[in-house]
């Protein structure tokens, strides 16, 4: 059994993230820190060391049990990786989640019919606090 294994080979055996591209890119951005700090993708980590992941607007926590570097079932990641991340962090997303407005990324086009119909639920469901007093011109 390894008592090191690289970060991006963790983080794709871990089913963190879908292809070790994808984790090799997250640690060259900036995100992904082990105990804190930033890390590259050929960092090695070991059991204890605590993992933070970000996909906005969540930060995700998880603490290294076993450092593997060959991806294993779905059903053998409790026994691979503890999951600590805050309480918080979860009504954060639960937060966007409910918000109904997504950040679109800049070049992706004009929304989609659905994106517009969504858009104009929630700008219609936002509440109007005008006083008709306010704007009552005849005692002008």
């Amino acid at each position: 059994m390894n008592t090191e294994a690289r970060i991006d080979k963790w983080l794709w055996a871990a089913r963190i993230y879908k292809t070790r591209t994808l984790a090799a890119e997250a640690c060259k951005n900036g995100r992904i820190t082990i105990n804190g700090a930033q890390a590259k993708p050929s960092r090695t980590i070991k059991a204890g060391n605590e993992i933070g992941v970000k996909k906005p607007p969540v930060t995700y926590t998880f603490r290294v049990l076993q450092p593997i570097e060959r991806r294993v079932g779905a059903k053998l990641i409790p026994e691979i990786l503890e999951n600590i991340t805050t309480p918080d962090q979860y009504e954060l997303l639960e937060l966007s989640r409910i918000s109904g407005f997504v950040n679109r990324a800049k070049g992706t086009g004009r929304p989609t019919k659905k994106d517009r119909r969504a858009i104009d639920d929630f700008s219609d469901a936002a509440p109007v606090f005008l006083d008709e007093d306010f704007f009552d011109l005849e005692d002008e």
